[in-house]
């Protein structure tokens, strides 16, 4: 089966004093992923480097074939904004933009064009029509976060990450939230990676990464 993330010998440090050692992770076409681990262990670290925000010390990190490692500038952009989608743990927008607004944005940042009828399945499966053209200040964290959703899979990447995307949501929430992940990551054939430190999300997934501390 297709992989869609491989990462080999991958580590990381934040000064001279202390180096993240990570476990290798495949992820294949369609498959979804948990990481888990205490604060601190480096979950949120490990989601960086997949997603090429930071540079690993050593190792690779394959998503389809290419070593995200070794982009650098417009073509790490163009690479990251087709092929990964990311869901932050804090939900970031342009506040002075609607959520459409915001979602086209993501479209032409990186020279795409919009689909407008899967633009529309996304506001419809998320049951965020209501906010289409209200601006991401008056929405609530809830709609927010079914926002940044959207805003992952509107490229249709190959790769999903999600960081701590139930952290602050009550049981309900929580249930859904990882529902319209997988739904989407699933429509997609897309690779889901999870970080999380919530016990709650365990007993969903069958593939599970545990980072030492």
């Amino acid at each position: 089966m297709e992989k869609n993330l491989i990462t080999n010998s991958v580590q990381y440090s934040y000064n001279k004093n202390y180096t993240f050692v990570f476990p290798d992770i495949v992820c294949e076409k369609g498959e979804h992923l948990l990481i888990t681990g205490a604060s601190g262990c480096g979950k949120t670290t490990l989601l960086h480097l997949i997603a090429g925000l930071v540079t690993p010390k050593r190792g690779s990190i394959l998503i389809k074939g290419n070593d995200i490692a070794q982009l650098r500038g417009t073509k790490l952009d163009k690479y990251r904004g087709r092929e990964i989608g990311i869901v932050f743990q804090t939900p970031q927008f342009i506040k002075s933009l609607t959520a459409e607004e915001n979602l086209k944005m993501a479209v032409s940042l990186n020279n795409l064009s919009v689909d407008n009828i899967y633009l529309d399945s996304l506001f419809n499966t998320l049951n965020i029509v209501h906010c289409r053209n209200r601006k991401t200040n008056e929405m609530s964290q809830g709609e927010l976060q079914r926002l940044s959703i959207a805003r992952a899979v509107i490229n249709k990447p190959s790769l999903i990450l999600a960081d701590e995307p139930t952290s602050s949501l009550d049981d309900k929430n929580c249930k859904e939230a990882i529902k319209l992940l997988r739904y989407q990551a699933e429509k997609l054939q897309a690779g889901l990676v999870i970080v999380t430190h919530d016990n709650r999300l365990i007993q969903d997934f069958s593939k599970i990464v545990h980072l030492e501390s």
